[in-house]
């Protein structure tokens, strides 16, 4: 799980006009879902001891948090100062800490106007300090792939071959199967100018993952030589992805036009 959402992006941006509008936005959304997906899954099954009294401490902050969101108040600073307390009684309850930064966010006001909101303004301020300094650190830590002799044998392990199949086919698999029941059952409809076979293009480029794809497998291995392993198989399963989504959405375009 977790599609990186700026590479994905960045490949469905290359497609141009070649495709609809509605497909990137459809993939960013998609993306971000995903990323909270992963940072639940964490949460949840990576929780190693439970402590409550931290817990207890990390609701009660939390019930502030939204009690000031109910009464109105907009000041970032308000919601910041007990923001850190949030993310240090989760760090010490057991509970992997990303779940802090969710719930934080979730809590800070934002409207549906045109006028700019207490959650907009704090995007705008991180922006670029997390683009420029905070992901490439994130990256750059949770990457550190060290190439070695027989890195290309090591594909066709049990551990590889299932980090590139569940990138490669089951993300389009995936993601196909589960729009297609939502639209059957009526809980939403495709995006304009879209078709099904975009759609599967899409699940295609949803593949790739990189940092939070990392951060898990990171997690879920506790072997040095496995997390290796692992990390060149979501690099390999990230590029078959792409490349194969950037095709199938180019002669899709093609088909179009004939």
């Amino acid at each position: 799980m977790a599609t990186d959402i700026a590479f994905a992006l960045a490949i469905l941006s290359l497609l141009s006009k070649r495709v609809p509008a509605s497909l990137k936005v459809f993939l960013a959304a998609l993306a971000i879902a995903d990323d909270l997906g992963a940072i639940l899954v964490i949460a949840v099954f990576y929780t190693k001891q439970l402590h409550l009294d931290q817990l207890l401490y990390s609701g009660i902050i939390l019930a502030i948090l939204i009690l000031m969101n109910r009464l109105g108040v907009k000041k970032l600073i308000f919601y910041i100062i007990p923001g850190l307390f949030l993310w240090y009684f989760i760090h010490h309850s057991g509970i992997h800490a990303t779940i802090a930064g969710v719930l934080l966010a979730l809590t800070i006001p934002t409207n549906p106007v045109k006028e700019t909101s207490p959650l907009e303004r704090l995007e705008h301020l991180i922006v670029r300090p997390v683009n420029f300094l905070i992901m490439p650190i994130f990256a750059l830590a949770n990457t550190n792939i060290r190439f070695e002799n027989k890195m290309i044998d090591r594909l066709y392990s049990p551990l590889s071959l299932g980090i590139i199949l569940g990138l490669f086919l089951g993300k389009p698999i995936g993601i196909t199967l589960f729009s297609w029941l939502s639209v059957k059952l009526g809980f939403c409809k495709l995006p304009s100018q879209t078709n099904w076979k975009h759609i599967i293009g899409l699940g295609m480029l949803a593949g790739i993952g990189f940092t939070m794809s990392v951060f898990i497998a990171l997690l879920s291995l506790s072997n040095s030589e496995l997390h290796i392993e692992a990390k060149f198989a979501i690099i390999a399963g990230s590029l078959f992805s792409g490349i194969s989504g950037y095709i199938f959405l180019s002669l899709l375009n093609k088909q179009s036009k004939v």
